[in-house]
């Protein structure tokens, strides 16, 4: 009993690192939060140049897939471009002094530091992960403390050095930024309890963790991206699309499409355009074989298939595939819990799915297939028709929708599209989360609001109450108070 009790302490070794941590993070965060606008944008390029350069990524991504065995290294040097965007977006906002002025309103605000970030970092991101939240918190003059996945350590701790170096350089604290170095699931917890704010990027029960701890928390929900297809879609174009999202870091990010909805009229289309783009399409026997070695018997997706290329699941499943094979589809069977194939696959696996009847009736099947999982996260539409696109966007319980864009690729925000550039997307209450935006700047800030008095702003009770106004039972209704009469609280 003793040794089990053991396991489920933080030992003197680890809490000793968190309360120096914590000491540090302290004394920086005095030293940034008087920095002025000039200097903490610098600050993001140079933390920024130090890990998104060429030559640099090129190492820490090599180190990372080395490190943790998952990943694919042409893909996911890409994200040092997703690097790129969070600075762009950065500098383009202020978070020093007045962040934002109504004149109309009376309303000045004040941008200030929202403390001690506690950054939970993913295995699969080990260094996009540090940087983004990096260039944000210190744009708002935060300082933070990353604790990385265990398997990726190593590599979550280089870029964080890396982005010290680089500070120290600039004359800035290098404890702007700090590094867990013996992590583990007791030591995310106990410094989830201790800051001012946690960014939770992870699995979904690391999350909940987050959102249990006290503080509060930014924290993503779970995905199972679907594209769906209308008639008016562009069959070999869409099929392009899924490929590029699905093969994205082998299909590891949440925002990967795991199926694919398309008319039955354009069914056998589809599964010939995604053989065109490189996919591999399995047999009836061997979706049964992949269907063992993804989930258990009680339905649970299996960890070994993770992020891994799909020649080493196919591997796994007992049968073999070429070797320019960019992944797998699987023709899907039904749509509902009792269909492995409908949930969330994050590896380099697709299920492609018909739907009989109208575009509606199409739209009510992608209702039940976000109910067996991924409510609130991505999905996206292949239609040149603005009405459908419309209806889609009014039905669908997502926090984004990606039009004739790969999903993975552009819902986290891209050079050609105006979503905010992000490594963590919050999904709304669909997907336990509090924001259902992508998390920026602002969510890495507080606000002071600075209020002055401008000229009543208040309609008669005739304009309020509309057609339930009765004079009669408020004769005094439409009388013009001063401007000590009301306050309303």
């Amino acid at each position: 009993m003793a040794e089990k009790k053991k396991h489920k302490e933080l030992t003197e070794s680890q809490v000793a690192e968190l309360d120096e941590l914590f000491e540090k993070a302290h004394a920086a965060l005095a030293i940034i939060e008087t920095y002025d606008q000039a200097k903490v944008d610098r600050l993001c390029q140079a933390v920024a140049w130090a890990v998104a350069n060429t030559t640099t990524f090129h190492r820490l991504v090599e180190m990372g897939i080395e490190e943790s065995g998952l990943g694919d290294y042409t893909s996911r040097m890409n994200k040092r471009m997703k690097i790129r965007g969070v600075l762009r977006d950065a500098l383009r906002q202020p978070s020093v002094g007045i962040v934002e002025e109504i004149p109309e309103k009376g309303i000045v605000k004040y941008g200030k530091p929202a403390g001690i970030i506690g950054c939970i970092v993913p295995t699969t991101n080990p260094d996009l992960t540090p940087a983004g939240n990096a260039i944000y918190s210190i744009k708002a003059r935060d300082v933070v403390i990353f604790s990385p996945h265990p398997r990726s350590k190593e590599t979550t701790m280089e870029t964080v050095r890396l982005m010290r170096e680089a500070l120290e350089a600039e004359g800035a604290p290098a404890d702007i930024l700090q590094c867990i170095t013996q992590p583990s699931l007791l030591m995310s917890q106990a410094l989830m309890k201790r800051a001012d704010l946690i960014i939770a990027t992870g699995g979904q029960a690391l999350v909940r963790q987050a959102y249990s701890s006290g503080k509060p928390a930014f924290g993503v929900g779970a995905g199972n991206a679907t594209e769906f297809l209308d008639e008016t879609a562009d069959v070999k174009a869409t099929a392009m699309n899924c490929m590029l999202s699905k093969t994205s870091d082998f299909g590891s990010g949440c925002s990967a499409d795991g199926n694919v909805l398309v008319p039955q009229a354009m069914y056998n289309d589809m599964l010939d355009a995604l053989e065109e783009v490189g996919g591999y399409r399995a047999s009836a026997e061997q979706r049964e074989k992949l269907d063992k070695v993804m989930w258990d018997a009680e339905g649970h997706r299996l960890a070994d298939t993770v992020a891994i290329a799909p020649q080493k699941l196919a591997e796994a499943a007992g049968f073999e595939i070429p070797e320019d094979a960019k992944f797998i589809f699987v023709e899907g069977t039904g749509i509902g819990d009792e269909h492995n194939f409908c949930k969330e696959k994050l590896t380099t696996l697709m299920a492609v799915h018909a739907y009989e009847g109208s575009f509606e009736d199409g739209v009510e099947l992608a209702l039940k297939l976000y109910d067996v999982g991924g409510k609130g996260h991505s999905c996206g539409i292949a239609s040149t028709n603005d009405e459908h696109i419309d209806y889609f966007g009014k039905k669908m319980p997502v926090s984004r929708i990606m039009v004739n864009q790969p999903n993975s690729r552009a819902n986290a925000g891209a050079f050609n599209n105006g979503m905010p550039m992000t490594s963590s997307m919050g999904c709304g209450t669909w997907g336990g989360n509090i924001t259902s935006e992508n998390v920026g700047l602002k969510h890495y800030m507080n606000n002071t609001w600075v209020s002055r008095k401008i000229a009543s702003d208040r309609p008669s009770d005739a304009e309020l109450f509309g057609d339930f106004y009765d004079a009669a039972l408020e004769p005094d209704g439409e009388a013009k108070p001063t401007d000590a009469a009301v306050t309303v609280s």
